[in-house]
């Protein structure tokens, strides 16, 4: 997955130390201001640089956008390596997976919600990176939930693993958009107790008739 910025013909240390200067001052200036409101001029002041030495390092403004969405998936991805998940089965390490996620989003969530604001603001080559990335963040949690039905601790059927997977982190979404709204009825930890309940009853429901309407997705096809 290689990315879309071709670095520079300098000191790769140089230049990564550079980019890390420019994605910490766009971040703060990006919450505070906006993506639009703020100036590729603003951007090279409160990062230390003159405007031209910014540009040596990035080409546009987008460049910085999609060096900040990198960074953002590098830190949560990052974080989410370090979750715990003890237990042999699935079923025992989904719970603890699921509350790394939800309160790593909770951690980032300023950082987060900015980059679901501002995606649609990249090139085409810069968001397809980007959204793939995302997508490799689905993927650790339908790599669990196929492991779950191969253990046999979930009974989910197979047809409805990416979808699962994809509900799970709308999850995180979910709480970093709604946050303003939720956390007055649910609080971080209620929000997490709760909707780990509900995923976990639908991976390990036993409802055949849930399960064979499941089975007519069109992502599977018949599983029979």
């Amino acid at each position: 997955m290689g990315s879309p910025i071709l670095p520079p013909a300098k000191d790769p240390q140089l230049v990564l130390q550079r980019r890390e200067q420019i994605v910490r001052a766009a971040t703060a200036l990006f919450i505070q201001k906006g993506y639009h409101g703020t100036t590729t001029r603003e951007i090279a002041r409160a990062s230390g640089l003159g405007t031209g030495t910014l540009y040596e390092y990035v080409t546009s403004k987008e460049d910085i956008l999609y060096l900040v969405c990198d960074m953002i998936h590098t830190e949560l991805e990052a974080r989410l390596d370090q979750v715990p998940t003890p237990g042999e089965t699935a079923a025992n390490q989904m719970p603890r997976l699921l509350e790394g996620f939800l309160r790593v989003i909770d951690e980032l969530q300023d950082i987060i919600l900015l980059m679901y604001q501002e995606t649609q603001s990249l090139p085409r080559g810069h968001m397809h990176y980007v959204l793939r990335r995302e997508e490799a963040i689905t993927e650790r949690f339908a790599t669990l939930i196929r492991r779950g039905i191969e253990d046999h601790s979930f009974t989910l059927s197979p047809s409805s693993v990416t979808l699962m997977a994809h509900n799970i982190t709308v999850l995180g979404q979910m709480w970093a958009f709604r946050r303003w709204s939720l956390r007055h009825t649910y609080p971080l930890t209620a929000f997490i107790e709760t909707q780990t309940s509900l995923i976990m009853r639908e991976l390990c429901a036993r409802d055949e008739g849930m399960i064979a309407t499941s089975a007519q997705t069109p992502e599977g096809g018949s599983i029979s």
